[in-house]
């Protein structure tokens, strides 16, 4: 499949995206955790790179085998979780996604922000090879639906009005009318080299990436009022306390010792059946 670039207009500056993006993601992962399910947070370390700088680096497991379709649960092993690794050199970042049972599958994507609307049309410095495939699919946090059970009024942009900053509702043409304006870019690919479920595979997760990246700025915002006037050391002391509380949430007493080789036994049965 070929990679998709996947742009998302915002009603704010870069450096005001910084802190939402950043609140969005930890309260996101914190809501949607349960019991033994959801976002453990490993590592959250600053770091530096000789050309892009200081940034930050992370690295999560995601477990969330209950919410994926039938026909997939079905091909994997009852305890798994999804690797995230991210390098943040704000305003570019990159991030891989791995499986913990099947190395033949991931997710990368690069990103890079710019205060306009979404008009770079080579933000990224693709290859010519790769802009010759490449699809551009714009994301509209005002317009584009969410599934039914997704939506709250409270996250619907068309309504939200932001008292702390006075913007909002976001009008039908609101990407060209709105200051200050910034755009996500994203590029995606996704790699799943099993014959057979690649094509389906590899469709499923770009719709649930959409899906991802259309709620997530959503809330990012409609939250506006609860993070504007944070400072990036004030959000890395709400990063620590709610990934201090999430992780209790996703690991039970006694859990931690029991996956490792529960998840060891499985993870052999699945591939040798794959291969």
């Amino acid at each position: 499949m070929p990679l998709k670039e996947y742009r998302i207009c915002m009603p704010l500056t870069v450096e005001e995206y910084r802190i939402g993006q950043l609140y969005m993601i930890s309260k996101h992962s914190h809501e949607q955790t349960a019991q033994g399910e959801g976002v453990e947070v490993l590592i959250n370390d600053p770091i530096d790179d000789p050309q892009l700088g200081h940034g930050q680096y992370t690295e999560k497991r995601i477990h969330l085998s209950s919410r994926l379709p039938s026909w997939i649960r079905g091909l994997i092993p009852r305890i798994f979780y999804v690797t995230e690794k991210a390098w943040n050199f704000y305003p570019y970042t990159k991030t891989e996604y791995t499986c913990s049972f099947l190395p033949r599958f991931s997710i990368s994507i690069e990103t890079r922000y710019e205060d306009n609307n979404g008009s770079s049309e080579n933000c990224l410095e693709l290859s010519q090879e790769v802009l010759a495939e490449r699809e551009v699919d714009h994301i509209d946090i005002a317009l584009d639906p969410l599934p039914d059970h997704k939506y709250k009024e409270s996250e619907d942009c068309t309504k939200f009005k932001s008292v702390k900053t006075n913007r909002g509702p976001l009008e039908d043409n609101w990407r060209e009318t709105s200051n200050p304006i910034m755009c996500s870019y994203k590029a995606v690919e996704v790699k799943f080299e099993v014959w057979g479920l690649q094509t389906r595979v590899e469709g499923f997760v770009h719709r649930a990436v959409r899906d991802v990246l259309l709620l997530g700025h959503k809330q990012a915002f409609t939250w506006i009022d609860e993070w504007y006037g944070m400072t990036i050391d004030d959000i890395r002391q709400y990063e620590k306390d709610i990934q201090a509380q999430t992780n209790k949430k996703v690991l039970c007493p006694g859990e931690k010792q029991t996956v490792d080789a529960a998840e060891e036994a499985q993870t052999t049965e699945v591939i040798q059946a794959a291969d």
